[in-house]
Parts: C-alpha cells; structure tokens; sequence
C-alpha cells in the first residue's frame, strides 16, 4: 500500500514488494516480515508461502507447461491449509517489469504455455489465512485481505534455462 504515518505494531507482518530496472531488464521480488512476536499462525503463513515459491521455482523447467509451476505453487498453500489469493498473478518479466505470461498461484498441470529457455519469470505466491477476495482500497494502490485475514507475499524474477531454474533475485 500507500505509506502512511501509522507506526507498524509488535505482532503485524508486513509485505514488501519491490521493482528496479537496471541494464535496460526488470527484476521483482517480494518478501513478508514479521513486526516482532507474531502469533504461530502468521509464522506458518509466511513459511508455507516461501515454501510454495520453491516448489514453483523447481516446476520452471524447459518443456514443462506454465500450469505445472501455478498447480505446485497450490497444491503445497493448499495442503497446509492456507488459500491462494487470485486476483493477483505472477508474470512474465524482461524489458517490461509486467509481461505476458500471467502466472496465475492456482492451476492444473500440463496446461497452459510451454516454458522454454530463456523465459523470465515473476514467480510470486500471494496467500491468505482463509478464503476471501482481495480488494483494492480507495487510493488505488493498497490491497485488503479482510479485516484479520491475514495474507503474506514471496517473489523472485527467475530465469528458465537448459538445465533448470535459475534464480535471478534473492538467494535460496
């Protein structure tokens, strides 16, 4: 969102979300912290949602198909009983910080483009406590999970190439 003058309070998690050009290519990345003690359930959230990236990142391989890395991402926020959000998506990146293809954090393998050497990619779960719709606020800019439904936030640019994914952003 919007920044304001409100100081952040000891048990909030915070997402940041962050773009840069540089060399004439975008990169993006995104990471949720914790405000101090939070409680166990908002540390889980922020786990399974770094974990779900990993399984999209190692789905981002030559000729597998854009649904293979969306259903990993799912199936691991799912099982640990967490929900998508989907009214934001991953995307393609490269001279444009948002490119074709959307990379949608829900799908069914073996569907969708097939990924090639070379592609860039966003890959970033967004996930929510419980099943809700994500709203965008009257400023335009800041988006709402509920009020107590909280959401957490992990992205890096990743890199498909011959031999696997290679991360572009951040580190493992």
């Amino acid at each position: 969102g919007i920044p304001t003058e409100r100081p952040l309070e000891e048990g909030e998690i915070i997402s940041v979300d962050v773009g840069l050009f540089y060399g004439g290519y975008a990169a993006d990345m995104a990471r949720t912290f914790a405000v101090g003690a939070v409680s166990e359930e908002a540390e889980r959230l922020i786990r399974v949602t770094e974990e779900s990236f990993w399984k999209g990142f190692e789905a981002a391989r030559p000729d597998a198909r854009l649904g293979d890395v969306s259903a990993a991402i799912q199936q691991h926020v799912e099982d640990a009983g967490f929900w998508v959000v989907r009214e934001f998506v991953g995307h393609g990146i490269g001279s444009e910080m948002h490119e074709d293809p959307q990379l949608p954090n829900f799908g069914r393998p073996g569907v969708g483009p097939k990924l090639r050497p070379g592609m860039t990619l966003a890959i970033e779960p967004m996930v929510t406590l419980h099943a809700a719709p994500v709203v965008v606020l009257e400023d335009g800019w800041t988006a709402s999970s509920g009020r107590g439904n909280l959401a957490a936030h992990y992205e890096n640019t990743v890199a498909v190439t011959e031999s696997g994914p290679r991360l572009l952003t951040g580190r493992r």
